[in-house]
Formats: C-alpha cells, sequence, structure tokens
C-alpha cells in the first residue's frame, strides 16, 4: 500500500498557520452539516499554537464540536506540561466541548490507557480529523520508541488509546503519557500533519522513504494509511 502523501511549503509558521487553520476549518464545518457535529483529535507543543489562535477565529459553531487530544502527560490537570489544559484553554471559551483522555498524574500508565479508551469509546468514530505534529525522533502523537511501541502500532484495531512509557524519556517532559493508537489515528477521516523546521521534514522525509520497516513511528503511521495525507511545513 503507497499511501498518497502531499507536501505543503509555506515561507513561515504564520502563512502555515492561516493555511492549515483555514483546512481544519473546511473540515469541521463539512462535518456539522453532514450529521449536526464534529469530532477532532487536536495536538499539544508550542508548534500548533498559531494555527488554534487562528482557528478559533473561524466562523464555527463551536458548540457542535468535540475536540479530544492526540495525546497527554500523565500529570494534573492545570500542570504546564497538560494538553489538555492547553486545548481547554484556547476552545473552552469559544463553546466547544474538550474532552480530557487523563487529568492526573496516575501511577499505573497502563491502567490510565484503558481508562482513556473506555471514555473515547463514547465518543462518536471514526474522528473527523487527526491533526498530527511529529518529533525530533520521529514520534508523532504519544507513540514513542519503548515497551508499548508494538502495542500501540499493532494492538486491536478498536482500541482507540492506550498508556505508553517512552524510552528514553523526553527531558523536557519526562513523565508516561496516554496515546491515541495508530488504528485510531489512521481510521480517521482526514490526516493532515503540520511541523516546523529542516529537522522534522528530515526525520518525515527518511521514515516516508523507509515505509512500513521504518524504527521511526511516524513511518509506520504514514504506511498504514489509506487516505492522503497532507503534511505542512514551514522552515
Amino acid at each position: 500500500m503507497t499511501t498518497e502523501i502531499e507536501w505543503w511549503d509555506y515561507d513561515d509558521a504564520d502563512e502555515m498557520a492561516e493555511a492549515v487553520a483555514g483546512d481544519v476549518a473546511f473540515i469541521i464545518g463539512q462535518a456539522i452539516d453532514e450529521r449536526g457535529g464534529a469530532v477532532i483529535a487536536l495536538p499539544g507543543g508550542k508548534t500548533p499554537l498559531p494555527i488554534y489562535e487562528k482557528l478559533i477565529d473561524a466562523k464555527i459553531d463551536w458548540k457542535r464540536v468535540t475536540i479530544v487530544p492526540t495525546d497527554d502527560r500523565l500529570v494534573p490537570m492545570g500542570d504546564d506540561l497538560s494538553n489538555v489544559t492547553m486545548l481547554g484553554k484556547t476552545f473552552l471559551p469559544r463553546g466547544a466541548r474538550v474532552l480530557p483522555v487523563t487529568s492526573e498524574a496516575a501511577e499505573d500508565y497502563k491502567a490510565a490507557g484503558r481508562a482513556a479508551d473506555a471514555r473515547l469509546q463514547d465518543v462518536h468514530w471514526p474522528l473527523d480529523l487527526c491533526l498530527l505534529g511529529v518529533g525530533a525522533d520521529g514520534h508523532t502523537a504519544s507513540i514513542f520508541p519503548g515497551p508499548d511501541l508494538d502495542e500501540a502500532l499493532n494492538g486491536p484495531k478498536e482500541r482507540r488509546a492506550l498508556g505508553v512509557m517512552p524510552d528514553p524519556m523526553p527531558p523536557e517532559a519526562p513523565v508516561a503519557r496516554v496515546s491515541l493508537s495508530l488504528a485510531a489515528i489512521v481510521s480517521a477521516k482526514a490526516l493532515m500533519i503540520a511541523v516546523t523546521g529542516q529537522a522534522k521534514r528530515d526525520v518525515i522525509e527518511a521514515a516516508i522513504a523507509e515505509g512500513v520497516g521504518s524504527p521511526a513511528p511516524i513511518g509506520r503511521v504514514l504506511a498504514e494509511t489509506e487516505l492522503p495525507v497532507d503534511i505542512h511545513w514551514a522552515a
């Protein structure tokens, strides 16, 4: 299977944010028109913040939108490392529903993953959109190298989320995580990636070339995706 991938290059991050926000707004509007609601998965981190700042100004009936994090760190709600806290601060004032996949510093990350999966079973599926970032090590969402990588990539198709312990632990956020599974990501009706910097472009291009045998999680995700994927990149 060869995934159809289209690169969109921009002069700067602001231009990229404008374009991605426009695409996300269009997908949300389409879902609302078709069935009265939209469910989207959005990443944390710094790269997507300019996208979200433009997206909240779009003419969207936010009360019909459910947002879930693509992944989150096992930290208390309100912690600087909490993705759902950042998404909540951004989108709750607009009236969107922001659904936590975790909200505490759980000691048992596997149990936290099972709880997140159960919570997501109550959400309309598949996702209308999954927007991904990519790390310098090739991870995406919180599908990291480590003891849970195989389960994240090859677990049951019906599993939407799981607990993940990265190895090595990222120094900027040395905690366990909950992540959407590969199956949950590739089942989305639309899949987009937004990244900045030449280093991440190099990582993604290498992962694409390696295909299904890629050691990078993003390579595996892209190799398993049947829909076309838009990769938005700014230097």
